[in-house]
């Protein structure tokens, strides 16, 4: 599917201050890998995941996983303008006595779910929470990942995408940011590597916040979902 994209990503007002205090403490520009998650980030937490700050370990939550972790300074700008962390420690983000370091802490930084740094990881440890609530009998609760289309590349994804499928697994969606990096690609495109195992799949413009919105709400609750962001290349 072909997806016509906006001409650049625009930071979300509510961030963009506070994106700019972890570009200070890193005395530098930002990473391309942030303007292509900021803006699945800030719809899935604006308008979309069931948490809050003050409850972050609620076992009725959603849970939100960021598989692309180094793709971190924007989703600690999200959480401080959501409340999950105080604005001043981005100040000393990535710092050697700071709790926010270049990948993502679930011990030391409240309502991040998973430490995640090798790529490959989220979206299996997505399916096994997404079974853990099953087990449970929490159906109401929803699991995110978000990951990079390069991480398709591997082996632990295509089962994870596999057994996700084979099992039904209604609660998990993956958000999948296609920059066009991945080294073998699929034939007929992301969504199919999805879709030919049971999926349902939506591809969008990664920067289009009600196109988001709407696929990422656009889930028939009867098999996982994929949401295919589609960003500029190599972003």
């Amino acid at each position: 599917m072909t997806v016509t994209i906006a001409s650049a990503p625009v930071v979300p007002a509510p961030v963009a201050p506070l994106l700019s205090r972890v570009a200070a403490a890193l005395e530098d520009d930002l990473s391309s890998n942030v303007y292509s998650t900021i803006d699945v980030l800030w719809v899935l937490y604006d308008r979309i995941l069931r948490i809050h700050p003050d409850r972050p370990d609620d076992p009725d939550r959603d849970r939100f996983l960021l598989s692309k972790g180094h793709a971190v300074a924007g989703y600690y700008a999200v959480l401080a303008a959501k409340g999950f962390v105080p604005p001043d420690w981005l100040d000393d983000a990535y710092g050697p006595a700071s709790r926010l370091g270049g990948h993502p802490d679930r011990v030391l930084v409240p309502g991040v779910e998973i430490g995640s740094g090798s790529l490959g990881h989220g979206l299996g440890l997505g399916v096994g929470t997404a079974l853990g609530l099953r087990a449970q009998g929490l159906l109401t609760p929803r699991v995110y990942v978000l990951l990079g289309d390069a991480e398709l590349d591997e082996g632990s994804n295509h089962e994870a995408i596999a057994y996700a499928g084979a099992t039904g697994l209604a609660g998990l969606t993956a958000i999948v940011v296609d920059n066009r990096s991945a080294t073998h690609g699929w034939a007929g495109g992301i969504a199919a590597r999805f879709t030919v195992n049971g999926w349902q799949a939506s591809t969008v413009d990664g920067y289009d916040h009600d196109a988001l919105y709407a696929a990422l709400t656009g889930h028939d609750h009867n098999r996982p979902h994929v949401v295919v962001a589609v960003v500029d290349e190599k972003e």
